[in-house]
């Protein structure tokens, strides 16, 4: 969250992601603003869900600039807040690993942080089992990866076309169900063009 015009690049990953990181900012008056009425935390929080997305992981940014710097206090707070306000929209709290982290720093980013011995670590329970960690990372490992439906026929929505140099027009978008290689021949609709898949681009790769 942060910048209003950027809503529609936010909607756009959201409706293609399985997980969620909530950042929020943990510097004095920043969280409040987020959090305020129209604020871009419920903001985001909220087209998270409606898109689907119901996997969540909150990150309480910039912990080295709280007051004091990285106050056990202030993050609970952010906890508790953030808690109440996922839990009105359908998220269960229970199921949210809270990380206090500082990207600027690296706090509990990739490793523990020395910088918050207060800190013993997240706990979520889903289906019965508990998984524990400390750092973002390890939030992002436990999460569970759907099934994808790759026995169904090929659907893939288009959300863009590219005109790239040299390579000619190209669709964008996400494997909803089915499978997709070179060489395949598939059908565009509503207008009922066939073509074959020549190559399968992911970004930068």
């Amino acid at each position: 969250p942060g910048h209003r015009d950027f809503i529609k690049n936010m909607i756009t990953g959201t409706s293609q992601a399985d997980c969620v990181i909530l950042v929020c900012p943990a510097g004095t008056g920043e969280f409040e603003a987020g959090i305020s009425k129209n604020g871009q935390t419920r903001e985001h929080a909220l087209l998270a869900y409606t898109l689907g997305v119901k996997q969540l992981i909150v990150g309480v940014n910039k912990m080295d600039t709280s007051e004091p710097p990285y106050s056990e206090p202030r993050f609970e707070e952010i906890k508790k807040e953030v808690s109440l306000y996922i839990k009105k929209i359908g998220y269960n709290p229970a199921t949210v690993p809270f990380v206090p982290i500082s990207g600027w720093c690296g706090d509990n980013m990739l490793e523990p942080s020395p910088n918050m011995p207060w800190y013993k670590g997240w706990s979520i329970e889903r289906k019965g089992t508990t998984f524990e960690g400390k750092t973002l990372l390890q939030a992002l490992d436990v999460m569970e990866p759907p099934t994808r439906p790759t026995d169904k026929p090929l659907r893939l929505p288009l959300q863009d076309v590219y005109k790239i140099g040299g390579i000619g027009t190209v669709p964008v978008g996400r494997v909803e169900t089915g499978i997709i290689k070179p060489g395949m021949v598939v059908t565009f609709a509503p207008a009922h063009i066939t073509t074959e898949v020549k190559s399968v681009e992911m970004h930068h790769e």
